[in-house]
């Protein structure tokens, strides 16, 4: 970025010095974050006067050094108000539910404050109000807490732990980041209502506004995908949302539109604007406070769609333009935009490590950018081909700032996004204008439903054309695999190219092409590539044992006969994208796969598994899932490399010696613990080697 621009724009170099500070804050925080704040203006001060001595203009730099240190103080402060001293063992606390229960697949949880704890004889307060997210497990004969209620509960607050396995999510930092402390589960009958608290707050009545809209749209019929859709479009609810919905938007590269941003935003603004303008061209009088009543009216629908990030940028965007009309000159959209994140970040420390916002502001950052060069490219004749081409570019350039980050998280990349554009953008704006006439004939119902019946039609004709866009052929590039540093190199490129297409030069050209020669020889020499053998994962639930190969093909060998296997490729789907690995094969019962060139009886089988017992690359893995092998005897012990003890074996491992000569005793992780400890101890006292899956997370073994 030239440094003439920034000099230009003094509010976008300080943010440019906040957010490596508060990146530089998360990964190594501060113990103490409140004695950074005063340090920093004593420090501060001390350098404005030895500058002031020595007439040097470090003014500049000592500013810049100033905001990489606030922003590493206010993550480092965010991040210590969410950590809690837990104990070692189960205690009694005092919690109040916030939030209504949320079911769950086995349970449900609920979002809770912690009040106080008592451990043993003492009584800890909980001053800062930690927030833990309790489960309580389904059961009918049991009525459910609700919002509001006190409870005592007896169980032990844990802060989540992963399964050690490789790019695993962190879902203790996840948690941490949105201001919560830790998880427990909470027993039948280990829990008491003691008390309710009848006031709900602000946010918990803008909850119930979100759940009356909700049922008002069930008796007007709105159902299924939907119902779920019309939720995330007007009231930014997403829980009804099905995994199949979501899958659908997403390969046909229409996942923004369910997040309420700027385009929802600016159709109220518009809305808003066209109601109220003729009161202040009647009265000029009136203009300072019909703005103002617009900018209460968007911060409310902030409120009411629970604060997410996109929707704060895009009111405190719509905010700042609108109040800008009263002043004598408007101030550039950029420095809209880098007021919004300024203050936003401030505000909420952690809002930077939020998807939602990263996308949010570079997608809006490169409409800035790039669209009014893109646009300018054509000039097309007709009001409809104007449209059509300023949706195309739009599309393209927010395309241009989001692909990175959507193949960092999401390891997708949507092709058809610009055919996804033009179909889904003017469908969700009718939606939009349809859903606020729905309200608006509240007191005619029978207009109402004739415009709810539309409006079913029309979200259905959404689905259908997204669901056609889904089945096209190359709808989208999966398993990508971006480590953090590729991303930061990515958007460096994107940086070099607009620069040499805005103003080429033989410079420019030269200095992008030799940082992607160098960002491709870099990914090239660095790429992880798997090797031959089997790997056993620590996965709850799901017993298998993964085959590799040197290339990209792999079989699961699942222990069970009807194996779930979607848990694993939620864990280990970074993973083998990074080896790119592709989607392994599942195998379970007898199975013997040969070499694809096989003409004979004579070629060894590449894998055999045959009573529970894999032979695959010279190693041998028998899988114990159950007691088959019980008051069986053999003349000689068949050698096994590894004995792979999974839930649903009940025997000794004792009994197993005359049939076995094992190496390697493996220990699963859908084991009990009282399970894991006895046969800890058994091989122990029969001296058999052993490995824990559930404390070593992943264990890779080759023929070597």
């Amino acid at each position: 970025m030239p440094a003439a621009y920034l000099r230009r724009h003094p509010l976008l170099r300080l943010l440019l010095a906040l957010l490596p500070g508060m990146a530089v804050g998360a990964y190594f925080p501060l113990e103490h974050p409140a004695l950074l704040f005063p340090l920093c203006l004593i420090g501060l001060g001390v350098l404005y006067l030895l500058c002031r001595r020595r007439g040097v203009g470090w003014h500049g730099a000592a500013a810049l050094l100033a905001f990489f240190l606030l922003g590493m103080g206010l993550v480092s402060h965010a991040l210590s108000r969410t950590a809690y001293p837990f104990a070692d063992a189960e205690t009694v606390c005092r919690v109040r539910l916030v939030d209504h229960p949320e079911e769950k697949e086995r349970s449900y949880l609920c979002r809770s404050l912690l009040l106080d704890e008592w451990r043993g004889d003492s009584l800890h307060l909980s001053g800062d109000g930690h927030l833990f997210l309790l489960y309580f497990p389904k059961d009918s004969a049991v009525a459910l807490p609700a919002r509001g209620d006190e409870l005592l509960v007896h169980t032990r607050l844990t802060l989540p732990v992963g399964n050690g396995l490789p790019e695993e999510f962190d879902y203790a930092r996840f948690l941490r980041y949105r201001g919560v402390s830790g998880t427990a589960y909470v027993p039948r009958g280990r829990w008491k209502r003691v008390g309710h608290q009848d006031v709900p707050t602000f946010a918990q009545r803008m909850d119930d506004m979100r759940d009356s809209v909700l049922t008002h749209y069930r008796r007007l019929g709105f159902r299924d995908d939907e119902l779920a859709v019309l939720a995330a479009l007007t009231v930014g609810s997403k829980e009804e949302l099905s995994d199949e919905i979501r899958e659908t938007y997403s390969v046909a590269g229409a996942s923004h539109v369910l997040a309420l941003s700027g385009l929802h935003v600016g159709l109220l603004y518009g809305v808003l604007w066209l109601l109220f303008s003729p009161c202040w061209r009647l009265v000029a009088r009136l203009r300072p406070y019909v703005l103002l009543l617009i900018v209460a009216l968007l911060w409310f629908f902030a409120y009411f769609t629970g604060l997410s990030p996109s929707v704060v940028r895009a009111v405190a965007m719509c905010s700042c333009w609108a109040l800008s009309c009263l002043l004598p000159g408007r101030p550039r959209t950029s420095e809209v935009l880098t007021a919004a994140a300024f203050l936003m970040l401030l505000f909420r420390p952690l809002w930077l490590f939020d998807v939602g916002f990263q996308l949010s502001f570079a997608a809006v950052a490169a409409i800035l950018l790039l669209q009014p060069w893109l646009e300018g490219l054509w000039r097309p004749e007709g009001w409809l081909k104007r449209k059509v081409w300023s949706l195309l570019t739009l599309s393209v350039a927010a395309q241009v700032g989001t692909a990175p980050l959507v193949a960092y998280y999401f390891s997708r990349f949507s092709v058809h996004f610009l055919l996804t554009n033009l179909w889904v953008i003017p469908l969700v704006t009718l939606v939009m204008y349809l859903a606020l006439v729905l309200f608006l004939l509240t007191p005619f119902p029978a207009v109402q439903q004739l415009v709810a019946t539309v409006l079913q039609w029309l979200l259905s004709l959404q689905h259908d054309g997204l669901r056609l866009i889904e089945q096209l052929p190359g709808a989208s590039v999966d398993r990508i695999w971006l480590p953090e540093w590729q991303l930061l190199f990515l958007y460096l490129l994107l940086v070099l190219l607009y620069r040499a297409c805005r103003h080429c030069t033989p410079r420019r050209l030269a200095l992008f092409l030799v940082a992607l020669l160098l960002f491709l020889s870099l990914r090239l020499l660095l790429q992880s590539r798997p090797q031959a053998g089997v790997v056993f994962y620590s996965v709850q639930r799901c017993p298998v044992v993964h085959c590799l190969t040197e290339g990209r093909e792999s079989w699961l060998v699942c222990a069970d006969s009807l194996p779930d296997t979607s848990r694993l490729r939620r864990s280990l789907g970074a993973h083998w994208n990074r080896l790119g690995l592709l989607p392994p094969t599942e195998l379970s019962g007898d199975t013997l796969l040969l070499p694809a060139d096989s003409s004979g009886d004579t070629i060894l089988p590449r894998l055999s598994l045959q009573q529970g017992i894999l032979s695959y690359r010279g190693l041998r893995v028998c899988l114990l899932t159950d007691d088959r092998w019980r008051g069986l005897t053999a003349d000689r012990p068949l050698p096994v490399d590894y004995l792979y003890v999974c839930r649903g074996f009940r025997g000794r491992l004792a009994d197993l010696t005359a049939l076995f000569r094992v190496r390697v005793v493996v220990l699963d992780a859908s084991l009990g613990d009282y399970a894991s400890r006895r046969y800890i101890e058994e091989c122990r006292r029969l001296r058999l080697p052993y490995a824990e899956m559930k404390t070593r997370g992943m264990l890779m073994v080759g023929n070597d």
